[in-house]
Formats: structure tokens, C-alpha cells, sequence
């Protein structure tokens, strides 16, 4: 970082530069003290912290202030509120940080580029070259070692790669096939392992006719990703086609061609279904605007299309069949996301959420989609680079809640439907508007004939115009009418007509034209259409927190058996109020959610409304137990209020279904904990939390584990439960161990602790002992695990715990092979073993051979470890616990090329890299050096 004040240099030391940092990355927002002081490393609580973090902020605005004043100049820094709730803001100009210039050029660049003139081609080439200059080295780096910096750090390595690409991409158009060459092999040379930049630098020496050259970059490519045990088949086939001089050559001025593009991912969703042709009328002028606005010639001349409207006016239903219509001019793909912009409940998908869907849509597994929103975006731009792909952002909400969600990536194109006629995202982005009206007279009423039938229609034009104009010519109002008209076949239209002119101030609004009037006019023509029971559960709906549900948590709503409410949901879904999106699961549009929600307001008392959101957890809470039940049967179980009276827990009976059952509602569930200790049902809050603790453990989703945990300890406190608050300590230190925050884990062991001894709860304080070992393994305090597990095992034996002994005999077993003593260890852990088999205690077995395979290694008896290990992974396995099954497949690989047997041993790390891969586990890297050296020489050593 470098500050200049007047013209000169100002040195700043390295506190300074921290915070300063910490402000630069928040710039124009405040940032809490409390929170500053923290990322600065001060010890949490201590008062002293924010006195010493005014004095730097003093230090700060006296080295930021000009010469001539106090301040004013290129940034401020700003003391924002008092007292407790005291936080300071950066107040600065973008044009005197390199960083938002750089940005600034790389968005002016790109609007250059796609504004396509050979003017605007060179001017690009300018802003571009211009931007890339400013950068001095790598970002943040004074500041390497904090992590508060890295999001940031990997958002502009890779805005600054796309640039790279743009500068290439402008000079490739104009001809200057050198110059972009030139400038690739430097940027090849900072980023070796971009393959992206590394293809293009490929065609740009190609283009010149240096083939030769353009060959052996691509062998150097291979070479290095081969060295990282990775392949690169685009490279490969783009060599191929480099030696064998089959590329097409570009045409004059266009530059050379793009490389191959990636395969598209399996994991990439299907849009869904296009409009039933019957269903669809009209908007020929609109799709054909569309289809030229998302197919331009040239990848450049692809955007942002934002399809605007009044509600109910077909914005979905649009963007869908233009999505299909335009399918194949996007082989890459089709992503579509409801962003639920305008949900009545407030629950909006916020974009981390949203980046996280398109994550692991595109391939990413959940576990290595990165916290943050910079980071997030990053790969996703990352991930859609090279690609033709269609995304479509359903319900936008306004421009910030789409900034991160645009690929900006050549190629690639944006359909955008929102309520918002979002002028900035036109402004910034230069978006193609296109506004959806309501149906001319003649396609509306092409609409009933399509649904209803010509002759039917024909039959009643007076009641039918009528009824074209109280919906105010809106698709959706129109089609929840002719439902209702389908449904009743012996209805006259007259009546339909009648029934609008009935409802009073909302026909008013409705024969106005106004959007959210109209929509619940006919929404309450066909909610008084169905029958008291469904009613009522529509009426209900609208307290449901997740996106949607199945019969079994409607049924908890509702207070009524599965089996009752399957056919009133069925005959929701017959008049349009809900939609069966997918078998057995169904979900309300959000309008149609609001209208329900303002139907639960104001029809259902607040006794019945509190009595519905109980069952509603009550559901949850004990499906999720007995799922968890399920997957761990040996953990020490918690005691549940019974459910309310009408609550039938979901029907799970194996492991299987209970995994199943929580991989479909655990985003429901994780809304659940913080939702109930808001309405204060703190019991719901840590029990749930609790309930979904393993899944999520073994899934690697530590940060929702976490996240749910501390709101599940806070509900503790508040109810003043011993137990509770001892449990929940407890599952929070697991997390934190797991995460590394092991001295804050300590803390709360300790608590949990003495709350066990109070409670006189010999089994508890055994089951603490044992995480306190493991966090003195992780600390490599071996000597303290051994004395924290061999008292465990005294408790446990102690309370004749049986379940427990098993634990933690292995855990003794475990801590004697670290130390050394492996025949020791063998004894305990084959006690441990015989108790657990005696148990039926899968996930107990899996540890304990996993154990004894290590210690027979370390004594020489490979192939009794490979058999041991074996044993190991199918317990693993089985209970879908991807950690240990990982750790035993290192050990297995060890055991192979210590006997050795190294085709083996590399088949055994391959699979384990593959899992850590996926987890984003730091381990990888020691794995894949396992493989180099094995592939290179065969002296890949064995670790502990």
C-alpha cells in the first residue's frame, strides 16, 4: 500500500496499514469498533482494545489530512455513532484509489469493446492498458498474513485477469496479433497456470503464423498442470489443433477465434419447462426484439436483457419460452434462479445465497464454494469464462441485489425479469430494456378461447369482455378466472364477470389498472372458489418460512393428517393457487404468498396463527430428530417436548431416508433456528440446531454448522437451562475445533464442564473430556489428549455407559499411537472395536479399525492395516461420513506403498484427493505431492 499526501510519500506503520486496509475495503461504509478491533487481533472483551484502536485512528487521520487542514483531502476517516454502537468510515474518492481506477477502466474498456467501431477498439486498448498499469505488485500485500484481505485480494487478481483478456481481445480486433501476443506472454508468465490466458496467447501467436511457438506454450502448460496431477483436455485438443494447423483462420480485423469452449457441467439445471404452446399468446414483436437483443454475431454484442412489467403480466412465463427460443445460440448451458426479489416475507435470495446456487449449478461442490461475496463472484465469473451460457435472474428485487449475479463475461447472456424497470443495471451495464404491457383485447381474449374453448367463449362476448377488463388485461388475472371457469364447467361466464364486480374497493383498484390491487382481486375469485378446508390451508401457507413444502409440513400447519390435506393441496393446485414444481413438493409465486400471508392476517386470530407456527417447528424439529437419530443412534440423545396435537413427524424409517429427507429440507431448516428464536420459541431453536448438527458435519457446511450453533447457545442462555446450555457449549466448541478457532473452543468446553459437574452428569462430563482431547491432538498436545480420553474413559465407566467406553477406549488407543506405543494402542482399540460391534455401532467400528489399520502399519503388518482400512471405509461409507472416510483412505495408501504395492497406493490417494478436493480441504496439497513424488521417482514416503 502506498500513501500520498501533497505529492509525497507518507509511511505508515503496520497498524496503521491494517486498519487502513480494513477501512479500503468497507470504503463509504462504517464499520463497527468492536469489529476493527477484533480483525486487528485485539482479545475479545478487553475494554483497552478500543481505546488503543481511537489512538490509531487519530495516528490515521493526522497522516491522511493534508498539510494545509485537519482533513478534507483524498480520504477522511469519519466517526460514525456513540457509545457502544461507535464505528469509523473511510471517506473516500474512487479517483484516488489505484484499485477503484483500475475497476472504473476495466468497465469502461469492456463498454468500449462491446460497443464494437474501431474507434471504440482502440480508445478500449488505451483504457485498458492504462488500468493494467496502475497495478505496483500484488494487493494487500503488507497484509498477507491477515485473512481479512483476501476476498479482495482474489476479486482484483481476477478482474485483473479478465482484463488481460479484454486488452487481447481489442488488440486481436484491430490486427495487433503481436502486441496481444506480447502482452499475453507477460501475463502468462504472472499467472502460469491460467488456462484461459495461456489459450488465447496460443491463437494470438497462431494468428501471426507462429506455430511453433503457439505449440510449445501449449506443452508448457500441459507440463506444469501435469506437475499438479491435473489435465487440461481444452489444452490438449487446442495443441492438437495447433500442430495439425486446422484452427480457422480469423477473419480481417475480428482477431483470432475464441478457444474450444468447456464441456458443459451435468450439474447444470434444465430451465424449466417452456409455456404449454396454448398457454402462451401473443408478444411475437417482444420475442423477436429478444431473440435479437441475446444473439448478436459476435459474443460482445450479447448482454443483459431486463424484461419489466406490472405483476402478473407474464415476465416469467416470457423469459422462459425466449430462453428455449434462443437455446441454441448458448451450447454451454441455461441457469435459471428465482430470485424472490419481492417476497412478501422478506425472505429475499440474498445474492451469497444465490452465488452459491449457481455455484454448485456449475459444478462446484458446496464444500468449496468460498464464504464471501467477492470470492464467490470471482469464481463464478471464473467458472462462466470461455462458456456460451444463458442465465436467467427471475424476481429481481434492484440493481445491488443483481451486481454480483452478472457473468460480464463474452459469450455469455443475461435475461433479468423484476417488478423494477432497474435504470441503473441499463445506466452501468448497458442493459437492453424490454417492457412487457398488458395484453391487447384481442390476444387477451385469444387467451380464454386457448383455455376455455371458442365455443364457450363465443357464446358470452359481452361477459367475457367484462371480464378482460376488470383483470385489467394482466395473463395471470386472466388465468386464475378461466381456471376457475375450467374447473366449473357449468358456470356461466356472467356469473365469473359478476363475482369481479362483487369485490368491492379491490374491483375499484382493479378496473384502474393497479398492479398489486388487481392481483388480489382474482386471486380472491379463486380462493372463494375452493372449498373452507383448502381455503384455510392457503390461508396458512402463508406463514411457511422455506420456498416450498411437501403434504407432510403442510399438514403440520394445517393441524391434519397427511392424508387429508394431499387432495386440498391438489385442489390449490387445480385453481392455481400453488404449483407442484416437483413431485410431492409444492410452492406458492410470491405474489400468491403475499396474498396468502394477508389472508393469515387478517382471517386467522393470532392464537391460531401462533398455534399453526408451532406445529410448524414442532414438524421439523421432530422429523429432523429422528433423522438424526437415524445417522448417529449412539449420541446421547436430548428430550423433546411432544409435538402439538395434529403433528405426524415426517416417516422415517433407514438412514438412507433420513439423509435423503435432510439434504431436501436442511436450507428450510437452517432458516428454522434463527426464525423460532425470534418468535421466541428458544427451546425449538437449540433443539433444531441440534437435531441437524451431524448431517451437517458430515456434509462440510462448518460455517452453517457454526452459524446455527451460536444462535442455538444464545437460545440456551435465554431459557436458563443447565442441560441445554451444556449441550449446546459443547456442539459449539466441536465447530469452532473444526474451523480452528481452538482457543474459543476451549472456552466453552470449560464452561460446559462445570455445568456437567453441577449437574452431577458423569456421562456428559465424559463426552467433554473427550473434545477437549481432540482439541489437544489439534494443538499437538498429545501428552494432555491422552490424560483428557483416559479420564472420559473413567466417567464412562464409571456410569457404566457403554457407547461411551467404545469412544473412548479408541480415543486412548488413537492417543498411544501418536505417542508411539503401538501394541499398546492395539489393545485398546481392538476393546474398543469388540464393544462397538457388540453395540451395532457402525460409525464407532469405522473409527475403531481405521485405528488399529494405523497402528498394525507403524509396526510393519501392512497387508492386516489394508484389511483393517478396508473394514473401515465400508462403515465409512455407509453413513455417508466423507471425513473419515478420506482420512482412511490416506492411511490405506500409505499402508500400500509401504508394502510396496505403489499402483495401489496411488489409487487409494487419488480417491482421497478427489473428496478433498471437493471439501476444499488444505490436506490436498499434501496429497498431491504424495503423487508427484510417486509418479516422478517412487520416494512418495508414507506419512504418520
Amino acid at each position: 500500500m502506498q500513501v500520498e499526501r501533497d505529492g509525497r510519500r507518507v509511511r505508515l506503520g503496520p497498524r496503521l496499514v491494517e486498519l487502513l486496509s480494513l477501512l479500503l475495503l468497507e470504503a463509504g461504509r462504517a464499520v463497527p469498533a468492536v469489529r476493527l478491533a477484533e480483525l486487528l487481533g485485539a482479545p475479545s472483551g478487553v475494554a483497552g482494545s478500543l481505546v488503543t484502536l481511537r489512538s490509531h485512528v487519530s495516528h490515521l487521520r493526522r497522516a491522511l489530512a493534508p498539510s494545509g487542514g485537519p482533513g478534507g483531502g483524498h480520504g477522511a476517516v469519519v466517526t460514525v455513532g456513540r457509545g457502544a454502537g461507535i464505528g469509523y468510515r473511510l471517506d473516500v474518492a474512487a479517483e484516488a484509489v489505484d484499485a477503484r481506477r483500475f475497476e472504473q477502466a476495466c468497465a469502461e474498456g469492456r463498454r468500449l469493446l462491446e460497443a464494437g467501431g474501431e474507434r471504440d477498439v482502440r480508445a478500449a486498448v488505451t483504457v485498458l492498458t492504462d488500468g493494467l498499469a496502475l497495478w505496483r505488485g500484488t494487493p494487500f500485500a503488507e497484509v498477507a498474513d491477515r485473512g481479512f484481505g483476501l476476498p479482495e485480494r482474489a476479486r482484483l487478481e481476477m478482474l485483473r485477469r479478465t482484463a488481460w483478456l479484454s486488452q487481447a481481445e481489442a488488440l486481436s480486433r484491430l490486427g495487433r496479433h503481436g502486441e496481444a501476443a506480447a502482452r499475453l506472454a507477460a501475463a502468462v508468465a504472472a499467472e502460469p497456470y491460467d488456462e484461459r490466458l495461456r489459450a488465447e496467447l496460443v491463437l494470438a501467436l497462431y494468428a501471426q503464423g507462429r506455430v511453433a511457438e503457439a505449440a510449445e506454450v501449449c506443452r508448457d502448460g500441459l507440463s506444469l498442470l501435469s506437475h499438479r496431477g491435473l489435465d487440461s483436455p481444452e489444452l490438449q485438443e487446442l495443441q492438437r489443433l495447433v500442430l495439425r494447423r486446422e484452427l480457422p483462420g480469423p477473419p480481417p480485423g475480428s482477431g483470432a477465434a475464441p478457444p474450444p469452449a468447456p464441456a458443459p457441467s451435468e450439474a447444470m439445471p434444465l430451465l424449466p419447462p417452456p409455456p404449454r404452446p396454448h398457454w402462451f399468446v401473443g408478444r411475437a414483436g417482444a420475442l423477436e426484439e429478444a431473440v435479437r437483443r441475446l444473439c448478436g454475431p459476435e459474443p460482445w454484442q450479447r448482454g443483459v436483457l431486463v424484461v419489466t412489467g406490472l405483476p402478473g403480466v407474464g415476465k416469467t412465463s416470457f423469459a422462459v419460452r425466449v430462453a428455449h427460443q434462443v437455446a441454441d445460440h448458448f451450447p454451454d448451458g441455461q441457469l435459471h434462479i428465482d430470485l424472490h426479489g419481492f417476497d412478501p416475507s422478506g425472505t429475499v435470495l440474498e445474492p451469497q445465497e444465490a452465488l452459491r446456487i449457481l455455484l454448485e449449478a456449475l459444478g462446484v461442490p458446496p464444500e468449496r464454494v468460498p464464504d464471501g461475496v467477492p470470492a464467490q463472484r470471482g469464481l463464478y465469473r471464473d467458472r462462466l469464462a470461455g462458456r456460451r451460457v444463458l442465465v436467467v435472474l427471475d424476481n429481481a428485487r434492484d440493481e445491488e441485489h443483481l451486481r454480483h449475479l452478472l457473468p460480464d463475461t463474452p459469450g455469455c447472456a443475461v435475461i433479468v425479469t423484476s417488478r423494477s424497470r432497474l435504470p441503473g443495471l441499463i445506466v452501468t451495464q448497458g442493459a437492453h430494456p424490454l417492457t412487457l404491457d398488458v395484453l391487447p383485447p384481442a390476444e387477451a381474449e385469444e387467451l380464454l378461447i386457448h383455455r376455455l374453448g371458442e365455443e364457450r367463449v363465443r357464446a358470452e362476448p359481452d361477459a367475457v369482455q367484462d371480464i378482460i377488463a376488470r383483470c385489467a388485461r394482466l395473463p395471470l388475472a386472466l388465468s386464475i378466472v378461466a381456471a376457475r371457469a375450467a374447473v366449473h364447467p357449468s358456470f356461466t361466464l356472467r356469473t365469473l364477470a359478476d363475482e369481479l364486480a362483487d369485490v368491492d374497493a379491490d374491483l375499484g383498484i382493479l378496473n384502474a389498472g393497479h398492479a398489486p390491487a388487481d392481483i388480489r382481486a382474482v386471486f380472491s375469485c379463486s380462493y372463494r372458489a375452493v372449498s373452507p378446508d383448502a381455503a384455510r390451508l392457503f390461508r396458512l401457507l402463508g406463514l411457511h418460512i422455506g420456498t416450498d413444502l411437501t403434504a407432510e409440513v403442510a399438514a403440520g400447519l394445517a393441524g391434519a393428517p397427511a392424508v387429508r390435506v394431499r387432495p386440498l393441496l391438489a385442489e390449490l393446485a387445480r385453481s392455481h393457487l400453488v404449483t407442484e414444481h416437483r413431485p410431492g413438493r409444492y410452492l406458492l409465486h410470491d405474489l400468491l404468498r403475499a396474498y396468502a400471508a394477508e389472508l393469515a392476517a387478517t382471517e386467522c386470530a393470532e392464537p391460531e396463527r401462533q398455534a399453526a407456527r408451532r406445529r410448524l417447528l414442532d414438524h421439523y424439529l421432530h422429523t429432523a430428530y429422528r433423522a438424526e437419530r437415524l445417522l448417529w443412534p449412539h449420541r446421547e440423545p436430548i428430550d423433546l417436548p411432544p409435538p402439538a396435537r395434529g403433528v405426524d413427524p415426517g416417516q422415517i424409517t433407514t438412514e438412507e431416508q433420513a439423509l435423503a429427507w435432510l439434504a431436501a429440507e436442511h436450507v428450510t431448516l437452517l432458516a428454522a433456528v434463527p426464525w423460532a428464536a425470534s418468535i421466541g420459541l428458544d427451546t425449538h431453536a437449540w433443539q433444531l440446531s441440534w437435531s441437524i448438527h451431524t448431517y451437517l458435519g458430515r456434509q462440510g457446511r462448518w460455517r452453517d454448522q457454526l452459524a446455527v450453533q451460536q444462535v442455538a447457545h444464545q437460545a440456551a442462555r435465554r431459557l436458563g437451562d443447565s442441560r441445554a446450555l451444556a449441550v449446546s457449549a459443547r456442539d459449539l466448541a466441536i465447530v469452532l475445533t473444526q474451523v480452528g478457532e481452538h482457543d474459543e473452543a476451549l472456552g466453552h468446553l470449560r464452561h460446559a464442564l462445570s455445568l456437567y459437574h453441577e449437574l452431577g452428569d458423569l456421562v456428559g462430563q465424559g463426552h467433554t473430556h473427550l473434545s477437549f482431547g481432540w482439541v489437544c491432538e489439534c494443538l499437538d498436545q498429545r501428552e494432555q489428549a491422552l490424560a483428557h480420553d483416559r479420564r472420559a474413559l473413567e466417567l464412562f465407566r464409571a456410569a457404566d455407559h457403554k457407547s461411551g467406553q467404545g469412544r473412548a477406549l479408541n480415543a486412548v488407543g488413537w492417543d498411544y499411537v501418536l505417542l508411539g506405543h503401538h501394541r499398546t494402542a492395539i489393545g485398546y482399540c481392538q476393546e474398543a472395536l469388540t464393544l462397538q460391534q457388540a453395540l451395532g455401532n457402525s460409525p464407532g467400528e469405522a473409527r475403531a479399525w481405521d485405528s488399529l489399520g494405523y497402528a498394525h502399519h507403524h509396526l510393519g503388518d501392512h497387508d492386516q492395516a489394508v484389511t483393517c482400512y478396508h473394514r473401515g471405509l465400508e462403515h465409512y461409507r455407509k453413513g455417508g461420513d466423507r471425513y473419515g472416510e478420506v482420512e482412511t483412505l490416506i492411511h490405506l495408501g500409505d499402508a500400500h506403498h509401504a508394502a510396496g504395492r505403489p499402483a495401489e497406493a496411488s489409487g487409494a490417494w487419488r480417491d482421497a484427493l478427489v473428496i478433498l478436493d471437493e471439501m476444499g480441504h488444505p490436506d490436498a496439497e499434501e496429497i498431491r505431492g504424495k503423487l508427484r513424488r510417486l509418479d516422478e521417482d517412487g520416494s512418495g514416503a508414507p506419512s504418520r
